[in-house]
């Protein structure tokens, strides 16, 4: 039986709205778009030329989230591959460490930031959508 002090520590958690810090998201929160690279775009920053971009609010902040094609990946284990988008250095490298090889070489992370950075927006403008949207390319 749950005590007042696990009831004090709960019931805020449960209560907790999407955008709340302590929210845990769940799949039926995330909002994705598919995009492509087009024939002779400069810039792209992924290793792949399709996949999609997702967003979740997470720690009460927009997430931004690149998720390789399934169709692309040569194995189960990777087609989770993924990578958190964001303009920040420390996120960028360090939280994607796992995965980095899903980014297109780049020559310094200034670099990577300045090709990541329209789609941390593109990510971000999602998480303005509805709970569970799932648009068509080029919808945003």
């Amino acid at each position: 039986m749950l005590g007042l002090a696990d009831l004090a520590v709960a019931v805020p958690l449960l209560l907790a709205s999407e955008q709340d810090f302590f929210h845990l998201p769940n799949e039926d929160e995330v909002r994705v778009q598919p995009i492509a690279r087009t024939d002779g775009e400069r810039g792209w920053p992924f290793s792949v030329t399709f996949g999609h971009i997702a967003c979740v609010w997470s720690a009460g902040r927009p997430l931004a989230i690149f998720v390789e094609d399934i169709d692309e990946a040569d194995t189960d284990e990777e087609a989770a591959r993924h990578v958190i988008l964001s303009v920040d250095p420390i996120e960028l490298t360090v939280l994607n460490i796992a995965n980095r090889t899903l980014f297109a070489p780049a020559g310094s992370i200034e670099d990577l930031i300045e090709r990541v950075a329209p789609y941390v927006v593109i990510g971000e403008r999602l998480c303005d959508q509805p709970p569970g949207t799932v648009l068509g390319p080029g919808e945003l």
